[in-house]
């Protein structure tokens, strides 16, 4: 999720741990700090290899197995440079900012983004898509708990954050479990046989989500409002990636290719050539409306590059009044 997300959960933790209420306001702020810290894996990222940083975000500073060394690393750093304001053990200094450091991989496997939970031992990327990227409801209560926890020397509040994060989480698994079997029953109305789905909420909410099926070599997607009433909004389609069909003058061998391959793994498969755009690769999980195809991100090919020569990387976030205006429309309707 983002930043401050991150933060106010590793916040929670820390917080709901302390025996001392003294502690309170140190706690939260190594929680904090440790449950943005995984993050810092941006920085890995080549100006020669543009697909660098896909590989490597949310790769081995979120796995499970990394969790003791980065709250080690964060321990170390926060205890060297505030010793003498944090006037505690460096013990427990490690213990808030280890628990920080364990929420981080979790929530980020909450989304539908993909993290190596089990990197090294599994490179599959986890995604349990019952939450969005960026959710202001999961967010800002956590936000105001901790604060008030903070400044009130009141555990119990940390630990209604806390828990308002997990009943949250929760609600995102029914809520998830439902848009799947209207999209599930959709497909089915429509003859579809599902080879593979993916229903993801919308940004910043549980209400409206995104389904993504692929059918006979096409992805169909779809947009399904669960609140206040159940209603669809059907998409568009688009034939399945084909690299043979769709780029018959692209070598097997070239860095392209290769980069294709790459890109494919970080989309989950979920990836198609845009219609107005032949050289032009997206994924398709993301959009700004839930019912259309076009992508948030993908990775644009040269014919005239050399074998070596790695592909663009492009980004269409398209955030218009008029876009904003349409999604709105969607809960209103």
């Amino acid at each position: 999720m983002d930043p401050l997300s991150q933060g106010v959960i590793g916040a929670s933790l820390s917080q709901s741990t302390v025996k001392n209420k003294k502690f309170l306001v140190s706690a939260g702020v190594i929680g904090f700090l440790s449950g943005m810290a995984p993050d810092l894996d941006i920085l890995i990222r080549s100006e020669q290899d543009p697909l660098l940083f896909l590989e490597f975000h949310r790769q081995f500073t979120h796995s499970l197995i990394f969790i003791p060394v980065g709250g080690l690393i964060c321990a170390a750093v926060f205890y060297f440079l505030f010793r003498s304001k944090i006037a505690t053990s460096f013990k427990a200094v490690w213990m808030y900012a280890t628990l920080g450091y364990a929420t981080h991989g979790l929530l980020d496997a909450c989304t539908s983004y993909g993290t190596l939970l089990f990197w090294p031992f599994s490179y599959e990327r986890i995604a349990w898509n019952n939450v969005s990227i960026i959710d202001p409801l999961f967010t800002l209560p956590i936000l105001i708990l901790i604060l008030l926890s903070g400044y009130l020397k009141k555990i119990v509040l940390a630990r209604v954050a806390l828990i308002w994060g997990l009943f949250y989480l929760g609600f995102g698994v029914i809520q998830h479990n439902r848009a799947e079997e209207v999209a599930i029953n959709l497909a089915l109305d429509r003859g579809h046989i599902i080879e593979k789905i993916q229903t993801k909420p919308t940004f910043g909410n549980l209400f409206l989500w995104k389904s993504v099926y692929e059918s006979s070599g096409y992805f169909y997607t779809d947009g399904i409002r669960l609140f206040p009433r159940k209603k669809v909004y059907p998409g568009q389609k688009t034939k399945k990636l084909d690299v043979v069909r769709d780029f018959p003058w692209l070598s097997k061998e070239s860095q392209q290719a290769e980069d294709i391959n790459r890109f494919e793994w970080f989309s989950g498969g979920y990836i198609a050539v845009l219609p107005d755009n032949p050289n032009q690769i997206f994924d398709i999980r993301y959009s700004m409306l839930p019912n259309e195809i076009n992508g948030l991100w993908g990775i644009e090919l040269n014919e005239d590059a050399k074998d070596g020569e790695h592909i663009k990387y492009i980004t269409n976030r398209s955030l218009s009044k008029n876009r904003f205006t349409d999604l709105w429309k969607l809960f209103q309707e």
